[in-house]
């Protein structure tokens, strides 16, 4: 428990460093300098997507080497690493380049670290694990966006302060990670570990790999729902709080989501989830101008959404995983929804560009009910 409660204060140190300038960013981009919605979405899914396939590798090196607390660190940091080059961007280029290297942080430490969560945890209690986990996370950005609304309006939209500010705490999530006792596991011969190929995985998690991408190919970067929270009339600091109600529902309902999934079973909550999803994604394409009141509810349901599915997603893994190879599985998972991202957001940012932003969310939702079949067939 102590190594799940630091991680998870770790995630909620830097997820309050990244939630301070998340929902800043395409704001920054599209009007502080000046790009377009399809140069948004190439960002976005570009850094996702090349960081992602790191998560795979990362985690093989990691059951390969039997290590998870050095990659963790050394991704965390390089997470720091790119908030700072964010701070000092004068061109989207290098806003790029903050977001990539940003992205490589989590690609290399995120599998290690899911790791750590679960071999820390209880045998069966993995649903309530990663749950804990994804609520202090979720914490983190509730804290985060307070924090980034706060500075952005009290530093009348002066974006470089807020990206200054955020270095507070990342630096602080990485020096706390050295209290991580990592668990003394049975070294295995590293001939006996397999070989990196898709057919050494379990049949049943090769298929909810297929399914995880399946979903992603809809499930385009968050950046699009605050996109068209401005679409519909709002202002980028009122963004900022519909941003703010999202992370709120979502770090109330992760916890009670992965402790329902230990008693009710993962698949239950993921297929109702991705139904949840879809519907939510019909909801943000038909609401108009005048409705927009409405959208606070959305973003709240969104939440739930995320809650009910994030942390539980990651338990599915764990569980279908073998022992041997459980960093490998939770990082191609990792890698597979974050390389289908950059096709779902170069996508989105397209249709928002040349067809209307309904059309966004009216293929994310067809996407999520296709997914919800697939995982039924399981």
């Amino acid at each position: 428990m102590f190594n799940i409660v630091i991680l998870g204060l770790t995630s909620l140190l830097t997820d309050i460093a990244s939630e301070m300038i998340y929902p800043l960013v395409p704001f920054f981009l599209t009007v502080h300098l000046g790009a377009t919605p399809a140069v948004l979405g190439t960002i976005e899914g570009l850094g996702e997507s090349v960081a992602s396939l790191l998560k795979v590798f990362s985690g093989y090196l990691s059951d390969r080497f039997n290590d998870r607390k050095t990659p963790t660190i050394l991704g965390y940091a390089c997470s720091a690493l790119g908030k700072l080059l964010l701070s000092v961007a004068s061109g989207w280029s290098l806003v790029l380049g903050g977001r990539v290297v940003d992205r490589i942080g989590k690609g290399i430490r995120t599998a290690p670290r899911d790791a750590l969560v679960a071999e820390s945890a209880d045998s069966g209690r993995h649903g309530r694990a990663f749950g804990l986990h994804r609520a202090l996370d979720s914490l983190g950005a509730v804290i985060g966006v307070t924090l980034g609304y706060y500075f952005f309006t009290r530093y009348t939209g002066d974006y470089t302060r807020v990206f200054l500010w955020s270095l507070v705490p990342a630096l602080a999530g990485v020096a706390l990670l050295f209290l991580v006792r990592e668990a003394k596991r049975h070294r295995t011969d590293v001939r006996q570990i397999p070989s990196l190929r898709w057919h050494v995985l379990p049949a049943r998690l090769r298929w909810f790999l297929v399914v995880s991408l399946l979903f992603t190919l809809g499930n385009s970067s968050n950046t699009f729902l605050l996109l068209r929270a401005q679409n519909l009339g709002y202002s980028p600091a009122s963004v900022i709080l519909l941003y703010l109600t999202f992370n709120v529902v979502y770090a109330v309902a992760s916890y009670p989501a992965g402790w329902l999934s230990d008693h009710l079973g993962r698949k239950v909550l993921l297929v109702s989830g991705y139904v949840f999803y879809s519907a939510v994604y019909f909801l943000f394409a038909v609401l108009q101008p005048a409705q927009h009141d409405l959208l606070w509810g959305v973003f709240a349901l969104y939440g739930l959404y995320m809650g009910v599915t994030d942390g539980v997603e990651k338990a599915f893994v764990t569980d279908l995983a073998p022992a041997s190879l459980r960093a490998t599985g939770l990082g191609l998972h990792a890698t597979i929804v974050g390389i289908g991202l950059f096709p779902a957001s170069f996508v989105a940012g397209e249709l928002w560009q040349h067809v209307a932003p309904p059309a966004v969310f009216y293929f994310g939702g067809s996407m999520g009910l296709i997914a919800a079949l697939g995982l039924i067939l399981l």
